[in-house]
């Protein structure tokens, strides 16, 4: 094995480890909030780590046993996560000043989905095998979806938590 598939090999056990904790983190703030629509989706992200960490074990077996991507391995189709509110119900906005828990549960999230976008986007610039770039490519954007998604809804309550805090924009 070539130095540079190693180095792919090498991340992927440590992509595994960071998918585990994304998949518990999405659980504890499941558990946490009390928006059902927050928790049903939260416990979604929670699966959808699942399926990557199940996704990349058998990309790393398959890597580790052939050198190549395993083609039959497939991650299923992604949460919708679109529109200016795709997390949190709308009744969450009528008590912003009390979801704090949400907000740093949105916060955390995007720092883990940005930072495995940006790890499977270099991954996927140093890989040569066939295949290995666009599974790798497909992670990046699949995690990339997910911060942005978490992002609009932290745009869509961030005004009515400060005004129902009593914080004012300068």
């Amino acid at each position: 094995m070539d130095a540079a598939l190693q180095e792919i090999v090498d991340a992927l056990k440590s992509a595994v480890q960071a998918e585990g904790e994304g998949y518990h983190f999405y659980m504890m703030a499941a558990a946490s909030t009390k928006d059902p629509m927050g928790k049903e989706v939260f416990e979604t992200l929670a699966r959808e780590e699942q399926d990557h960490a199940r996704y990349l074990k058998a990309q790393y077996r398959a890597l580790l046993e052939t050198g190549k991507p395993d083609p039959g391995a497939h991650l299923g189709k992604p949460l919708d996560l679109t529109g200016p509110s795709p997390i949190f119900s709308p009744a969450l906005r009528g008590r912003a000043a009390e979801a704090h828990y949400e907000m740093s549960a949105l916060s955390i999230g995007m720092q883990l989905e940005l930072g495995a976008a940006r790890f499977y986007r270099d991954l996927a610039g140093k890989a040569a095998a066939p295949g290995l770039k666009e599974f790798l490519t497909e992670l990046a954007d699949w995690e990339t979806g997910h911060f942005e998604a978490l992002q609009r809804q932290q745009g869509a309550l961030r005004d009515d938590y400060f005004a129902d805090g009593g914080f004012s924009r300068f």
